[in-house]
């Protein structure tokens, strides 16, 4: 594949001028452009600048509000966050910065983001935490795509979950993981690319298993670990939406088009001060990765992210004609 070589910071400035131009201002435009291209860097373009030209369309159209900005309203721990249908990743980060300061007061803080859109890579989110020493858990719904234990229907979004913990020195333990096999994300990028996907991802509308990305998209996803995913992806719903007053799964639009109303998505994120707790956090938690790491072969989840983003830390390449799709989108 023709692929074009730039720079993170010149991918970030690209994708910035394309939401501005779709009426985004630069405060709004600039967490959510970071966030594609971090994704990028960790090898995962299912969540990273293919979703940038998605989101300026629905820019146009008013599904995503460009200028909404998020607002904060604090009662003890719980932070609730409207995100006024706008882009997430604003609201993640006012909501984050909050939870800060709640965090070390408290020992606890709650944040519930409602009126929101995709949630990106929920790595990106509780990472940050852990590199100031706290321990942090999000979760996010999505738009319906896996059906409940023994259904064929999709109620459930595929529902990330993730969790990061710091460490003595270096980058924190970070667990990101979807509740369906594979992020939809993939089967979208298979079905932009026509090729088939992998038995065991996804059944189609009859649930019967497809190897058929059209048919995957239009059928359900396979719940990570059986009966056991799909009870987690419920709880992921009441966790975001339930507590949010936002749409659950099956109420939600798609994030892969402009039309309709906002998904109107919710997203749950959990922060702990470790100092609250009994002394000596770090030092458990490190003697625990000691005795993964000890096991031949065994390694600490988000260890692979970690290394494919520091071999993108100063490039990543773009397919070209995504890189020519968000020149033309930037010029307006």
């Amino acid at each position: 594949m023709d692929t074009v070589q730039i720079p993170p910071d010149a991918a970030i400035a690209l994708v910035v001028a394309a939401f501005a131009a779709a009426g985004m201002p630069e405060k709004l435009a600039r967490p959510a452009a970071q966030a594609l291209v971090q994704a990028e860097q960790e090898g995962l373009p299912s969540h990273g600048l293919a979703r940038a030209p998605f989101y300026a369309d629905q820019m146009r159209t008013g599904k995503v509000q460009a200028q909404a900005e998020p607002v904060i309203t604090r009662d003890g721990a719980v932070l609730r966050v409207d995100a006024g249908y706008g882009l997430a990743f604003a609201a993640i980060a006012a909501g984050a910065q909050a939870a800060r300061a709640v965090a070390r007061e408290l020992g606890v803080a709650v944040v519930s983001v409602t009126h929101s859109h995709h949630f990106g890579v929920a790595g990106q989110a509780v990472e940050p935490f852990a590199r100031e020493g706290l321990i942090a858990m999000a979760l996010a719904n999505a738009p319906a795509a896996m059906a409940p234990w023994g259904g064929n229907r999709p109620l459930y979004g595929t529902n990330p979950i993730a969790f990061a913990a710091p460490r003595a020195s270096g980058a924190p333990l970070v667990i990101d993981l979807s509740l369906s096999h594979v992020a939809r994300g993939k089967v979208m990028l298979a079905q932009k690319a026509g090729t088939p996907i992998p038995e065991g991802w996804a059944m189609d509308v009859a649930g019967n298993p497809t190897t058929d990305a059209d048919a995957a998209m239009a059928g359900t996803m396979v719940p990570s670990g059986g009966a056991k995913g799909a009870a987690l992806a419920l709880m992921v719903e009441l966790l975001t939406a339930g507590l949010a007053g936002a749409n659950f799964a099956y109420q939600a639009s798609s994030l892969f088009d402009d039309k309709g109303p906002a998904p109107d998505l919710a997203h749950f994120i959990l922060v702990l001060d470790p100092a609250r707790f009994a002394p000596g956090f770090t030092d458990r938690a490190e003697a625990m990765f000691a005795a993964i790491e000890g096991q031949e072969g065994a390694r600490l989840p988000g260890a692979r992210r970690m290394a494919e983003r520091a071999a993108r830390a100063t490039m990543i390449a773009l397919p070209r004609p995504l890189h020519d799709t968000l020149t033309a989108l930037a010029r307006g």
